[in-house]
């Protein structure tokens, strides 16, 4: 088992290599946009590397964001799963990703993957996992959402075949807007305490996960950068963009973590897009592609084949 400091060292030195790598991807489906950086650091302990696009030709922004914070006490987010941590002192990295794209065709995406180790002296440090990745698309194809689930399925298959409808069902818990009564897209993998394997099984699946992302999502954005739209179209994505603001302030615990343990408040709401709406009791026409959305904002099983249509 390594120790605290080596897991430290192994973790950091994945997550930058991974917030590279997915800048370069997403720099190269833009074709025009590059990323900016701001380094940061943080009062109580750590800092980051937020890496922000905007006004491109594909991606009206997006983030790639880094952060390895320190703190003497863990934040009511981090501890709420795990009471008996509370007050330990305690290292969390990550990589936060959110990709919210100019045309409506092209899906929303969502990254997260973190470590978290929680130390306090005479006790044996406890350390953990999470992460996962999300979809969320304002006119669906059927095609990218099986696409979607079949690369999250594929990751998972080498670390049990218990994995994937695990983590996938605990998306779609995760995922969903209560006050709607409706998930957030179609989901993906979501899984977070994870330490029962041993270090270095969670370590590889992480990893796996944080790849993963990149592979399902960027044929998704080559396949529909160049579908037409119009107004109708942007005028509903703005509206389903205000969903997406509603999860992020209410429910989402990497935003709850981040504001509680003092992080940097442009790298957390980073995650918000640039444009968004709300309308009072707005109901899309019945049989238009808007009033189809909803077919998929609730739990489906996308390796056996969709029953819903297309756009």
């Amino acid at each position: 088992m390594p120790t605290p400091s080596e897991m430290v060292r192994a973790v950091e030195s994945e997550l930058l290599e991974l917030q590279e790598r997915l800048c370069r991807e997403f720099e190269a489906c833009d074709g025009s946009a590059r990323f900016r950086e701001d380094a940061w650091t943080r009062a109580e302990g750590g800092g980051g590397r937020t890496r922000v696009i905007e006004d491109g030709a594909v991606f009206g922004k997006g983030g790639v964001n880094f952060s390895h914070v320190t703190g003497a006490s863990l934040p009511a987010a981090a501890s709420a799963r795990r009471p008996e941590l509370a007050g330990r002192g305690f290292q969390a990295l990550g990589v936060s990703v959110v990709m919210h794209p100019v045309n409506p065709y092209v899906p929303t995406s969502h990254a997260n993957i973190r470590f978290f180790i929680a130390e306090k002296p005479g006790a044996e440090p406890v350390w953990w996992f999470g992460g996962g990745f999300d979809l969320t698309p304002v006119y669906p194809y059927d095609e990218d959402c099986m696409a979607w689930h079949r690369t999250a399925r594929d990751l998972c298959a080498p670390f049990g075949d218990e994995v994937y409808p695990a983590h996938k069902a605990w998306c779609d818990e995760y995922f969903h807007l209560k006050h709607r009564g409706e998930t957030r897209g179609i989901g993906g993998l979501f899984f977070d305490d994870l330490n029962e394997w041993g270090f270095e099984r969670c370590f590889d699946y992480w990893k796996a996960v944080g790849h993963g992302y990149g592979d399902a999502y960027v044929p998704i954005v080559q396949r529909r950068k160049a579908t037409p739209y119009g107004e109708r179209q942007l005028d509903f994505q703005r509206y389903r963009r205000g969903r997406y603001v509603e999860f992020n302030l209410v429910y989402d615990r990497g935003t709850l973590f981040g504001l509680q343990s003092d992080g940097r408040t442009e790298s957390i709401l980073m995650s918000l897009p640039p444009i968004a709406h709300w309308r009072y009791d707005y109901r899309p026409e019945p049989g238009s592609p808007e009033a189809a959305l909803a077919d998929y904002l609730k739990p489906r099983d996308w390796l056996s084949g969709a029953s819903a249509d297309e756009p």
